[in-house]
């Protein structure tokens, strides 16, 4: 039997630094490699917590359960090690960084997951069929990253280091907030084209909605209420949110 990729058992997450309540309560999962997986909830279900937990985040604090990657436990680890390590997160809004173009960044990034140094001429040949498998102008390499991006560019953006960067397992936090139908259809099926490359990429989608899913077809749909998942299944549940809204979990 395949060991899990990832694996989440019982875990319990709070704000760090304070007394209040756990927002995570015995949240557990277990993806295997090659898996999808897509979490939907309610605002205020602990989607973006979890998110920000998986990559280790100093604003939440673990109180209980574990997070394994490829075996190891990985609870205690910073996000750097975490990163280094093959995991990797799409932020829901990413940060812009003035003065830094898109190129450097991926650059400084690829030196830090995995030693390779890499000149900008190196570099630039190496992601030239990447920009355009993904439908991105050459001129983007240049831009200062996330600086005056549409929407979908920031996404495309962060498909783009996910194919270069080559992580194991990938959490995409709502990364179809804000996009519309077709910019969905276009961060969709880029990973779908990292995914072909990367058969054993292992995927957590967290969103509100089922449009993405349905161009990526997870494996598996998790409903998350109250900090647990709180019912699983296939497509059938996403489409069953939908004619239904999360009432129907009540």
């Amino acid at each position: 039997m395949t060991a899990p990729l990832f694996e989440i058992d019982d875990l319990a997450v709070r704000v760090a630094d304070t007394d209040g309540p756990e927002i995570l309560q015995g949240f557990s999962l277990t993806v295997q490699p090659g898996e999808v997986h897509a979490i939907m909830g309610p605002n205020g279900s602990g989607k973006s917590t979890l998110a920000a937990t998986l990559l280790g985040s100093p604003e939440y604090e673990v109180t209980g359960g574990t997070v394994r990657f490829k075996g190891d436990d990985i609870t205690d680890w910073g996000a750097d090690v975490r990163g280094k390590a093959g995991m990797f997160l799409a932020f829901q809004d990413p940060h812009v960084i003035p003065g830094v173009s898109v190129i450097n960044f991926l650059r400084q990034a690829l030196s830090a997951r995995k030693g390779i140094d890499l000149s900008i001429l190196e570099l630039r040949l190496s992601i030239m069929e990447w920009m355009e498998r993904l439908g991105i102008d050459p001129s983007f390499a240049d831009r200062y990253l996330n600086e005056g991006f549409s929407g979908g560019e920031k996404k495309r953006n962060e498909i783009l280091q996910m194919a270069i960067l080559e992580p194991e397992v990938a959490i995409l936090d709502e990364t179809d907030t804000g996009l519309d139908i077709d910019a969905l259809q276009v961060v969709g099926k880029g990973v779908q084209e990292v995914r072909a490359d990367r058969p054993d990429l292992g995927v957590v989608v967290i969103t509100h909605y089922q449009d993405l899913l349905k161009v990526l077809q997870p494996d598996k749909v998790h409903i998350l209420r109250d900090g647990h998942i709180i019912d699983s299944g296939g497509m059938e549940l996403a489409q069953r949110l939908e004619d239904e809204g999360f009432d129907a979990w009540a």
